[in-house]
């Protein structure tokens, strides 16, 4: 294991022991809303003409999750490619559209990977959000930087925010988890308020795990029931040692606010890699080290005019080795690094119409130690027109987005830096327009659509990735067209306390998809074409409720279910593989999955259930026998126990995940964990 966890895990055990001799105050949930909720908003409040699809506060607390990855799961329309375990690769894909058609997005500005487009969303520990949004499109608030109107889907990751008491100028929160996979996981969050305008926070968090879990491996001979293997095994070179600190500044201006957030997070892990040709363990490691600090301003000048400024600094670093020589002895660092700044000005024309003008400009790079390796050079600017009009029952929202992209190269091994193979560069305007209706009055109804044009660039592996890259490839564009509704309704002094219901049907078309296709007559080398394209037709439905059949007996419910078709109309070069994918269903998208989750709450008692499905689908657009993967599901529970005692809050959980003991693959060869359990304790004052 590397040097620096010892010295991390010290650091974090005595930032918790010098706290405890504070005095310290107690927060409240939703914290973050203390510096948004002083500002005036100055426009009028069509805000969420497509509303999001929201966790946070409490009901983030009811699943059992580790990660945000955990979390997202249960939106509806969302995949997750899992590779399994605490340190595995987690990616969101919304509505099949392809994980670098999502934007992530923490406290407001996107997380960035020019290299490959991912973004690991098991870096992000739930115990320093507040929320969790899912938009589709893009989000409704035309005061937003240039690059939120970038992605056809959005993840918006809101971390917590200082809040406290009157009269209170500290918070503690300390959390030690443990578990199955020789799980150690604590973590502390401390907060300070400096004066009554500027508050400070510092959060640490250390994950130590061996990663070790057995599982079910059974396979048969295709096209028969001949069983081919069938045996019980332990994973091996899954374990994961990470610390990850994050420190920020929180400030309140006349009619605005300000945060300066800083972002640290080093690992190292295994990569058991899949289980194929009879090998059951793998040697490669990897190690990851990501820096970030981010700046924001919004404040409104008057009553028609707002302005938001966002400047961000990235460095991020990976190491991957594989010491197997009888493959490939591999030992590659790449480093990338990412300049971001970003001005929107919002003014408000009339009470009811308010236009906005974001610019952004983003400068990336990339360096490797790879033999043959070109170093590319990224500059992004995008501008960003849009305007909200309310007329009535009618809310109408559209934008239109420029962005104009140049590439550099220099080869890194040729000793005097000169320009070779650089993509051309690339000019492209893309619109979208929103819409909703509300036809009854007196009735929380509506009925909402909208069409977005957008496409995501090239990656920089995409581009120039050695042997693979091809620097001529286009940007991959979606098409998007969203109807739905959703309907809400509170009662009072009835058994159902509020209900929501709301669902949506969708078709989308992704053109210029980029595949890999063989390069030549061999099947051992690829390039990286425009060769894809792909027809998404799909429906989301999402429900809650929450229920009080006895005073102070609680129970909150939500349901989720998407259907999609997502057909992959690619025409190949041999026709007989054409024959096999043309029209088939893309790898790893079911054609049904679903979530449910429902909390029990009786005064300080929780118990919490948690159900995800997902349907039969087929790991290759071959939709053949061999390529069929079993649907899968599981059950988690958790028994929680809230306790106080003089100014000091404690919370007790008991967690059982997979409690079935389902043996699945959310990615082929890539099994999950079996049964397994959690405890957890929170400490706060």
């Amino acid at each position: 294991m590397y040097s620096f966890h010892k010295t991390a895990f010290l650091l974090l055990f005595a930032l918790f022991v010098l706290s405890n001799s504070v005095v310290l105050a107690q927060y409240k949930t939703d914290s973050l809303q203390y510096l948004p909720e002083v500002v005036i908003t100055i426009g009028s409040t069509y805000k969420e003409v497509i509303p999001a699809q929201k966790l946070s506060g409490e009901e983030l607390k009811t699943l059992n999750s580790f990660s945000v990855a955990d979390a997202i799961r249960y939106f509806s329309g969302v995949q997750i490619k899992d590779y399994g375990g605490i340190g595995g690769l987690k990616t969101v894909n919304v509505r099949s559209l392809g994980t670098n058609h999502v934007g992530v997005f923490y406290d407001g500005i996107q997380l960035g990977n020019a290299q490959n487009g991912q973004i690991d969303l098991g870096k992000f520990s739930l115990d320093n959000i507040e929320e969790i949004s899912l938009y589709n499109g893009q989000k409704s608030d035309i005061l937003q930087t240039a690059k939120d109107y970038g992605s056809s889907g959005s993840v918006y990751l809101r971390s917590r925010s200082p809040k406290f008491e009157n009269g209170k100028k500290r918070n503690l929160k300390a959390v030690v988890k443990a578990g199955s996979f020789d799980l150690f996981n604590p973590s502390v969050l401390y907060e300070h308020k400096i004066n009554d305008n500027i508050s400070a926070s510092i959060n640490g968090e250390y994950i130590n795990s061996s990663g070790k879990y057995k599982y079910r491996y059974k396979r048969v001979f295709p096209g028969t029931s001949d069983v081919m293997y069938d045996t019980t095994a332990v994973r091996q070179n899954g374990d994961i040692e990470s610390v990850r600190f994050e420190a920020g500044l929180y400030g309140l201006l006349s009619q605005g606010h300000w945060k300066w957030k800083n972002y640290f997070y080093n690992s190292e892990r295994g990569m058991p890699g899949a289980i194929v040709n009879n090998r059951w363990m793998n040697p490669q490691r990897q190690w990851d080290r990501s820096f970030f600090s981010q700046a924001s301003l919004q404040k409104a000048f008057g009553n028609n005019y707002e302005l938001l400024a966002n400047a961000k600094y990235a460095h991020d670093y990976m190491r991957y080795l594989n010491p197997d020589t009888t493959l490939m002895l591999i030992d590659n660092t790449f480093r990338q690094q990412d300049f971001y700044a970003s001005l929107a000005n919002r003014y408000t024309i009339l009470p009811n119409w308010d236009v906005s003008l974001s610019a952004d400009i983003q400068y990336n790079t990339l360096t490797s130690d790879m033999a043959g390796f070109i170093f590319p050079k990224r500059l992004t600017t995008l501008l960003a027109l849009a305007s909200a009009v309310e007329l009535g029952s009618i809310k109408v929202q559209g934008s239109i987005l420029g962005t104009f992209v140049n590439e550099k190269t220099e080869r890194g091994t040729s000793g005097n830096n000169q320009s070779a193979n650089a993509a051309p560069n690339k000019k492209e305007f893309t619109p979208a327009l929103f819409a909703s209706y509300i036809p009854f009055v007196h009735h929380n109804f509506n009925i909402r659509a909208f069409y977005k044009n957008i496409f995501r660039m090239p990656t920089l592996n995409d581009l120039y990735y050695t042997d693979i890259g091809n620097a001529n490839l286009k940007p991959e564009f979606t098409h998007q067209y969203n109807l739905g509704f959703q309907y809400s309704k509170s009662f009072k002094n009835k058994f159902v306390k509020q209900a929501d219901f709301q669902a949506d049907a969708y078709y989308n078309e992704i053109t210029n998809k980029i595949v890999a296709i063989p390069k030549g007559s061999g099947q051992y080398r690829w390039m990286m074409m425009n060769y894809g394209y792909v027809e998404i037709r799909g429906v989301d439905v999402a429900t809650s409720a929450i229920l009080e059949p006895y005073k102070d007996f609680f129970v909150n419910l939500k349901l989720t279910y998407t259907y999609q078709k997502a057909q992959d109309f690619t025409k190949r070069i041999s026709p007989e593989l054409e024959k096999t994918t043309y029209g088939g269903q893309i790898a790893y998208i079911p054609w049904h999955n679903g979530s449910a989750i429902a909390s029990i709450n009786y005064k300080s008692w929780q118990l919490n259930y948690s159900f995800m499905y997902v349907g039969e689908r087929y790991h290759s657009s071959a939709n053949i026998r061999q390529n069929h993967e079993q649907p899968w599901y599981t059950n988690d529970m958790a028994l929680i126990k809230n306790l106080e005692y003089k100014k000091m809050k404690f919370r007790v959980s008991a967690e059982v995940n997979n409690f079935l003991n389902q043996d699945y693959e959310v990615v082929l060869n890539y099994p999950m964990p079996k049964r397994n359990y959690k405890l957890s304790l929170t400490f706060e004052i």
